[in-house]
């Protein structure tokens, strides 16, 4: 095993970048405040990568430490852009949820706490009780929610759309996967070109993205385990593919692009995308040592990208 680094304080922080590392610092002073607000993983540790040689393990020629920053800056904005847009998914997705549920069933709590109105096989067995512990401990004990306590004290019974309101994207994308085909092809029907298990797909990445961004981890460049489906779009785009299997645009910050564009609507697409590109334009701006191509390639973006909105899904 490496031996341990040894504590260094912020001067001593700074001295390894320039002295050790080749890492150009113009303002002592700010570049310790950042330091100090952010620390030296999360920020040096999280965002060196782009600027870093690893043959060499110094910075490359011309780095600076504004350099970092900028991108840690990049990040962070990200992070909210892509926030709120999951946000507006989450949303519609518990809406729609407990609307056709109740459609269905009725607005009693008894039936979304009845394991029979769910889909049960090998792979659910086990996750319907679970769900269903925590739609009961909500209905029936919880205190935190307001309305939850005055539908439990008002009518005797707390409807569906009062209990997703509390649920997480996880649970609210677990709970869609539990649903009956018949109810999750109800619901799969307000998102065009969508189908139940590409949805179930969606929301499954989607939910390991909003987590990293309510963590405050590095968004950029972050790769999920899970993939999205193949779509249309990525055939359109001329995404190469590596055998059978496309390069990019399936786990990483580009397929996030890809399931908004499925998820939302037009209008939000577009000014999410409006968003995202001035973004990007503001931070390649701000670095003679960040090119645009560079951090698309980070990404996961095909340099094609903006053409996303030229084609039908």
């Amino acid at each position: 095993m490496k031996s341990i680094k040894p504590f260094l304080t912020y001067s001593q922080q700074i001295q390894h970048l320039s002295q050790n590392k080749g890492l150009i610092i113009n303002d002592l002073s700010s570049a310790q405040d950042a330091l100090e607000n952010i620390s030296y993983y999360a920020l040096i540790g999280g965002y060196k990568d782009l600027f870093y040689d690893r043959m060499t393990r110094t910075y490359k020629a011309g780095t600076t430490f504004d350099d970092i920053l900028l991108l840690y800056n990049f990040d962070d904005a990200l992070r909210d852009l892509v926030f709120k847009y999951i946000r507006i998914i989450e949303q519609e997705m518990r809406s729609h949820i407990s609307y056709h549920f109740c459609e269905m069933y009725s607005n009693k709590q008894s039936e979304y706490l009845n394991p029979l109105n769910y889909y049960n096989t090998k792979h659910s067995k086990s996750s319907i009780p679970k769900l269903i512990s925590i739609l009961n401990y909500t209905a029936n004990n919880d205190l935190e929610h307001e309305y939850i306590v005055y539908q439990r004290k008002t009518y005797g019974n707390v409807p569906l759309y009062a209990v997703m309101k509390t649920l997480t994207l996880g649970q609210t994308s677990k709970m869609y996967s539990l649903l009956s085909p018949s109810l999750k092809s109800r619901i799969s029907k307000h998102f065009s070109g969508v189908s139940q298990l590409d949805l179930t797909m969606h929301l499954r990445l989607l939910t390991h993205f909003r987590n990293v961004c309510a963590h405050n981890e590095r968004l950029f460049s972050y790769k999920d385990r899970y993939d999205i489906p193949d779509t249309v779009l990525h055939k359109k785009l001329n995404i190469p593919m590596r055998g059978q299997q496309y390069v990019v645009g399936k786990k990483d910050m580009f397929s996030v692009v890809i399931s908004f564009r499925y998820l939302l609507s037009d209008n939000d697409f577009f000014t999410f995308k409006k968003a995202l590109n001035a973004l990007i334009q503001k931070t390649v701006k701000g670095s003679p040592n960040l090119s645009e191509q560079l951090l698309l390639d980070s990404m996961g973006f095909p340099s094609n990208w903006k053409m996303i909105t030229r084609y039908k899904k």
